[in-house]
């Protein structure tokens, strides 16, 4: 494969003390147009993702795919792996672990930093990953982490597979408050994939972040369900993700 290991951001530590691991980067083969970090699920690590990505028929996109720090998990009784955040069981009502979004947030939007200008930048995931990519988008909008420290990115596409938004129930007050929180939400492209049959991260979530965003102002946003399908990725949905990117994008060879 073509896809070479960078040890960017390896070793940067959160405020908790949390060390991410090692970040694969997937080079693109035709002229390099947009960059994309892409998230890793629950358990899971870059390298799996840098391969997903390089199987994409998106020549115009170099990937970033970070992993996430090794950290003890609430949902799985304490046991200890790769997340990009603490989680419970996920809940109408559950508690966001906001020091552990705004930690994996901050160390993502650090590998998009030094990025050409005129390069577009985006962040996708799935799962936890699309969590991830879900918040940040949202710090994008506000202009800030939920720390208050100002957010640094332009970000131009998010994709979320099979995932859910953090802070669901308080984004619209929040984005409603300021005019340009308004604008940025109105500009960013989102879309959103979740399986019928999800037994991980049940569908209702997709759905109700989905809904949740287009109401905070995210006018934008995308989502697709798919009957029958599980907590995983299926092909077609992939080539709904690289034909939605082409053209939000504007890559080269899109239609």
């Amino acid at each position: 494969m073509s896809y070479s290991h960078q040890s960017m951001g390896s070793g940067s530590r959160n405020a908790r003390g949390y060390e991410f691991g090692r970040t694969y980067v997937v080079r693109p083969k035709g002229k390099h147009q947009a960059t994309l970090v892409w998230l890793h699920g629950l358990g899971d690590n870059g390298s799996s993702s840098s391969q997903l990505m390089e199987s994409l028929h998106l020549p115009n996109i170099k990937w970033i795919c970070p992993t996430a720090p090794t950290r003890p998990v609430s949902s799985l009784g304490g046991f200890t792996c790769t997340a990009w955040f603490d989680v419970g069981e996920i809940s109408e009502d559950g508690h966001d672990d906001m020091e552990g979004l705004d930690a994996s947030a901050s160390h993502i939007a650090n590998l998009l930093c030094s990025e050409p200008a005129d390069v577009k930048v985006g962040i996708g995931g799935f799962s936890m990953g699309a969590a991830i990519s879900l918040y940040s988008a949202t710090c994008y909008a506000l202009g800030r982490y939920g720390t208050g420290h100002s957010y640094p990115i332009n970000l131009r596409a998010v994709v979320g597979l099979s995932g859910w938004l953090p802070g669901w129930k308080s984004i619209r007050n929040k984005i409603e408050c300021s005019y340009e929180a308004a604008r940025r939400a109105s500009s960013l492209p989102i879309i959103l994939t979740h399986g019928m049959a999800d037994d991980v991260v049940p569908y209702r979530f997709g759905e109700k972040s989905a809904q949740s965003l287009g109401m905070a102002g995210f006018w934008q946003t995308v989502f697709k369900p798919y009957q029958g399908l599980g907590h995983y990725t299926v092909p077609k949905e992939m080539d709904e993700v690289v034909h939605w990117l082409t053209t939000r994008l504007g890559l080269e060879g899109s239609r």
